[in-house]
């Protein structure tokens, strides 16, 4: 049996539904009661209480780690999940980690996740690394403006990062959770090129077949947005990547075609898929 955890975001969602498709067992958690495929068992626990997940874990060889907003934040004890898949006997774990451990090692969240990788890699179990850098599910924040009003808001309009679709995530999210061969590995996830935000309004409004304005926020402006939804320190790390990317962040990685043989897909892909978010 393999646990997914966020099994209902923008990763968790296909990877879980991938991972069953393969035909095996999976025990999907989420915060919430929510819906799940066929055949999937759903079980709702808070990973900021990591006792909670043992009835999730019993039995289980693999699990998926992807923590939520909360876990990031200061006082926060994740390495505590790591614990109990020890002593539940899980076998393998994939970690969803964060490019910034790499390109920005010295931010507060950044330490922080290089520490649990750290309890990771010294726990025993089998392991891999992922490492995106950042998302073109991101661009949902933008869905209530574009709907009311055809309008995304953000700032750094032409600053461009490689964004990746997290669908790509969950594939090789499931590549590692079922091949050995990736046992061991650290994955930097990055889509096939560079994309700024006005870049990204275009590709929306083609994918709605009607035009969509840009509007460019300040730097205080997106701040005090992202932080009504994740920890301020947390939003402060995301802004100064994507209004101050280093060379390391602005480079396509090799590594979601190395695991899955296939290019990345490009952020129109995402947003052709997910249009009805927008209208």
């Amino acid at each position: 049996m393999i646990v997914v955890t966020g099994a209902t975001g923008n990763i968790g969602r296909p990877l879980t539904r991938a991972l069953a498709q393969a035909g095996e067992q999976v025990t999907a958690v989420s915060r919430h009661p929510a819906a799940v495929p066929d055949g999937v068992r759903h079980v709702v626990a808070d990973l900021a209480e990591p006792a909670g997940l043992r009835p999730a874990l019993a039995g289980a060889k693999s699990l998926f780690l992807l923590l939520s907003g909360d876990l990031h934040a200061a006082g926060a004890n994740p390495a505590g999940i790591i614990a109990e898949a020890v002593g539940s006997g899980v076998r393998r774990v994939v970690l969803l980690s964060t490019q910034g451990v790499v390109t920005r090692p010295f931010g507060a969240t950044r330490i922080a996740m290089r520490e649990l990788e750290d309890t990771l890699r010294e726990s025993g179990l089998e392991w891999a690394v992922l490492r995106p850098g950042g998302f073109a599910s991101n661009a949902l924040w933008w869905a209530e403006s574009v709907r009311a009003q055809r309008l995304v808001a953000a700032p750094f309009g032409d600053v461009g990062v490689p964004v990746v679709d997290p669908a790509d995530i969950a594939a090789v999210a499931a590549a590692c959770l079922l091949e050995d061969r990736h046992t061991g590995g650290s994955y930097e996830l990055t889509g096939p090129g560079l994309i700024t935000p006005r870049g990204q309004t275009e590709a929306l409004a083609a994918a709605l077949g009607s035009p969509v304005a840009f509007r460019e926020l300040t730097r205080e402006e997106a701040r005090a947005a992202m932080a009504r939804s994740m920890p301020a320190e947390l939003a402060d790390d995301t802004l100064d990547i994507l209004g101050n990317p280093s060379p390391a962040e602005l480079r396509v990685s090799p590594d979601v075609e190395r695991v899955l043989g296939r290019a990345p897909r490009p952020f129109a892909d995402w947003a052709a898929r997910s249009v009805d978010a927008f209208r």
